[in-house]
C-alpha cells in the first residue's frame, strides 16, 4: 500500500472517530430530581422577670435598695450580648433643685454564671444614661477586658442590682418628694455569622 493510502485511511478513520463522537453527543440519558430546600430565620425573644425591676418610695439619704432580676432566652437563637439602655425623668416636687438627683443615685449591677458573679455596672444613674453595658460580659482572666458571655436558646441568667441613695454627708433637703422615673431597655444581640455544614445523612 502506497503511502498516499495509508494517509487516506488514516484520515477517513479518522474521520469517522469525530463523526461518531459528535454523533454521540446527541445520544444519552437523562434524568432530573426536584429538591425543596427551606431557609428559615431563628426567632429572638428576651424575657425579664419580673417586668418592673423597682419601684421604691419614700427613700432617704444613705438607703439601698436590693433586687434581683432574670433574663431570659426564650428564641431560638443564642444572645451574644444584652446591652442596656438607660432613660430617666426626674419630678422636682418643690421646683428648688440646684443638682441632678441622679447623681445622687448609684447603681451597682452584678451578672451571676455557673462559676462567678461578675460585677458590670458600677456608677451613678447619671453617667448610666450615656453608657450601653453589656449585661453578659465577663472577665476571661484578671486584667482582661470583658468579653460577652451570652444566653443560650432557653436559658435564663440571673441578675443582681443595688440601688443606693448616697448619703453626702450634706444637707440633700432639696431632694425631699423628689420622684424619679427609671426606664430601662433590654437589647439583646445574637453574635457573628454562623456557617451551617451538611449534616443530612440522606444527602451525598
Amino acid at each position: 500500500m502506497s503511502f498516499t493510502k495509508r494517509i487516506g485511511q488514516v484520515v477517513m478513520s479518522g474521520a469517522m472517530g469525530l463523526s461518531l463522537i459528535s454523533g454521540g453527543t446527541f445520544a444519552y440519558f437523562s434524568d432530573t430530581i426536584k429538591t425543596d430546600n427551606t431557609f428559615a430565620a431563628g426567632t429572638l425573644d428576651l424575657g425579664m422577670n419580673p417586668k418592673a425591676v423597682v419601684n421604691i418610695s419614700n427613700l432617704k439619704p444613705g438607703d439601698e435598695v436590693y433586687r434581683e432580676f432574670t433574663l431570659e432566652n426564650n428564641g431560638t437563637l443564642d444572645i451574644n450580648k444584652v446591652l442596656l439602655n438607660t432613660k430617666y425623668q426626674i419630678e422636682d416636687v418643690k421646683g428648688d433643685n440646684t443638682e441632678d438627683l441622679a447623681k445622687n443615685i448609684k447603681v451597682t449591677i452584678m451578672y451571676n454564671t455557673s462559676s462567678a458573679t461578675n460585677e458590670i455596672v458600677d456608677t451613678t444613674l447619671y453617667d448610666l444614661q450615656n453608657q450601653t453595658p453589656d449585661l453578659t460580659a465577663i472577665n476571661q482572666f484578671v486584667g482582661s477586658t470583658k468579653d460577652p458571655d451570652g444566653i443560650a436558646a432557653g436559658q435564663n441568667e440571673k441578675i443582681f442590682v443595688l440601688f443606693e441613695f448616697v448619703d453626702s454627708g450634706e444637707n440633700q433637703n432639696e431632694f425631699q418628694g423628689d420622684k424619679l422615673k427609671v426606664d430601662w431597655t433590654f437589647n439583646a444581640q445574637t453574635g457573628g455569622s454562623t456557617y451551617h455544614d451538611d449534616t443530612d445523612p440522606n444527602s451525598n
